[in-house]
């Protein structure tokens, strides 16, 4: 936790409070994840798969679900070329627990295999 804890510690006061509620939540909702700063933003790891991680933007905290596109929920936005979907937080109180919670139940049902996509040349498969 203490790299992480620095990461949010390192923030602005507003979004510190975001990052470490993200933390916390997420933390109590996947107990058996690993967690760690991955290219410099902390991630959460399933057998060495990324499912779910945070990231100060410009002007938000990024909350992006690498599976999250086949969540198939409207809260999220597609974000890049693979299966990777993002909610943007400027203010804790956009933060919806419940959704979250759900959210991170489906990122432990639902994977696709990020951890081999480079010895597959950027083909995707679907773990879960």
């Amino acid at each position: 936790m203490n790299q992480i804890q620095d990461y949010n510690d390192s923030q602005t006061a507003e979004n510190k409070e975001i990052c470490n509620l993200l933390y916390n939540i997420i933390s109590k909702n996947l107990t058996e994840a690993e967690n760690k700063i991955w290219h410099a933003h902390p991630v959460w790891f399933l057998d060495g798969n990324p499912i779910v991680g945070y990231s100060k933007l410009k002007d938000s905290v990024r909350l992006l679900f690498w599976s999250g596109q086949s969540f198939e929920e409207e809260k999220l936005q597609n974000e890049g070329s693979f299966k990777a979907a993002e909610k943007r937080y400027t203010n804790i109180d956009q933060i919806n627990k419940e959704d979250l919670k759900r959210w991170l139940k489906k990122s432990r049902e639902i994977q696709w295999d990020y951890k081999n996509i480079v010895k597959r040349k950027g083909q995707l498969l679907r773990l879960k």
